[in-house]
This record gives structure tokens, C-alpha cells and sequence, in this order.
């Protein structure tokens, strides 16, 4: 079996990438440069797929796509200690995980692949509508429609094995796995060498999940240790 993961770098894309490994598929990880603030994350995703012997190809996207968010440019800061709600926050990415999917699909496809895998979170995340339930199950249907595996009835199928996952227990699943933290980027908003803030939404919810395992975080140990 063969598998097409989508790999940021960051805590819950790693993680799947190790899960999509334990149950058997080759992997072929897909990753993007769009000039985002945390470009450390490439670093991470390349020495992963290193580490995993997986294919890794990285996809340059014109920034200007995503010039709407914190995650890309200056013009908008990254919150800091926010309180977290329902409300989308000024790090969603327009339409990011649609257009990564898109890749994911033509490459699943030229690959002969059976499955994308995707870190899709419904539960401790940043309220972003693209990583809901529903919208995994709307792009299957699109994806069935749209490829010709889909329509002689041999689809690709979108892979979310975290969705319902807290923070938790997604590290425990990583744990489990061997996977080493360390090699991973959660912030928004790192340093140049990738010292993380500790302050964005993600960081929080990162630290929040460590906690609840009573884990130290690898990362943190290596920077501020």
C-alpha cells in the first residue's frame, strides 16, 4: 500500500506520518513553502521524511494566496495568550488545507497511491472550518467525483486518523509510535533558529497536550533546558 501524507513539520502532521508507517503504507510526504512565518517547519518535515526513509517532495505556492493571515507577511501579528473560542482566528490560511488536498489528490493519483493522510484535528485546534469532520467528508465526495480511480469506483482515500483526538492523546499516539517531539515545530511564530514562542494557539495547546500526559516536551528541553 502506498499513501501520499501531508507533512508540515508539526506536531499532529508527524505524528501521522508515523501512524501511516505502523499500519503498513510506503509513504510519499508531501509538504509546502508559501513564505510562511514558521518556514522552520520545512527543516522538520525534510528531516522526518529522512528519518522514515519516505519520499518528500516539497511544492513552492506564491504567498500572495495566503496574504490574508498572520501566517504569512508582517502585516498581521501573530495573538498572543489569546482566549481560545469558536471565533476563526487571524491564522487561518485561506483555503489551505483545500488547495494542499488538491496536490495530495493529482500526486495520490500519478502514484497509484491508496490513501492521503491528513493531521486534521476537530477537538484541541484553532477553530479553523477546514479541519472539521464535515469538510473531510465533502472533499472525499469532490475527490471521488474528480479523479478516475474515483470514478471506476478504486478511490483515494483521505485518511484523518486524528480528527477526533485530543491534543493528549495524540502525543501518546506519537509516543507510542517512538516518535521524538524534538524533531517537530508547533509556533506560529519561532525564532530563526525555531525556539518557539510559547504564546501563539498553538504553542498553548502543544504545551496543554504534554501536560495532560505528564511529558516533558522534548522541544522545550532543548531550548530552554
Amino acid at each position: 500500500m502506498k499513501a501520499v501524507v501531508l507533512l508540515s513539520g508539526g506536531l499532529d502532521s508527524a505524528t501521522v506520518l508515523y501512524h501511516a508507517i505502523d499500519k503498513g503504507f510506503q509513504t510519499i510526504c508531501l509538504s509546502f513553502d508559501y513564505n510562511q512565518r514558521h518556514k522552520i517547519e520545512l527543516e522538520c518535515a525534510t528531516e522526518l521524511a529522512h528519518i522514515t526513509k519516505s519520499e518528500h517532495r516539497i511544492v513552492k505556492i506564491d504567498p500572495a494566496m495566503f496574504s490574508q493571515t498572520a501566517l504569512v507577511g508582517t502585516t498581521i501579528e501573530v495573538p498572543k495568550n489569546r482566549e481560545m473560542d469558536q471565533s476563526i482566528p487571524v491564522t487561518y490560511v485561506p483555503a489551505r488545507n483545500t488547495i494542499f488536498l488538491s496536490y495530495a489528490l493529482a500526486l495520490a493519483e500519478s502514484y497509484n497511491c491508496d490513501a492521503i493522510f491528513i493531521g486534521a484535528n476537530a477537538l484541541d485546534y484553532s477553530g479553523y472550518p477546514d479541519c472539521r469532520p464535515e469538510y473531510i467528508t465533502a472533499f472525499q465526495k469532490m475527490a471521488d467525483l474528480a479523479i478516475k480511480r474515483g470514478v471506476e469506483g478504486n478511490s483515494v482515500v483521505i485518511q484523518t486518523p486524528l480528527i477526533h483526538f485530543t491534543k493528549a492523546e495524540i502525543i501518546k499516539e506519537g509516543l507510542r509510535l517512538k516518535l521524538d517531539y524534538s524533531l517537530t515545530s508547533s509556533c506560529y511564530n519561532p525564532r530563526s533558529d525555531g525556539r518557539p514562542c510559547l504564546q501563539c494557539d498553538s504553542c498553548r495547546l502543544r504545551q496543554k497536550g504534554f501536560d495532560e500526559v505528564n511529558a516533558k516536551d522534548p522541544l522545550i528541553i532543548k531550548f530552554f533546558s
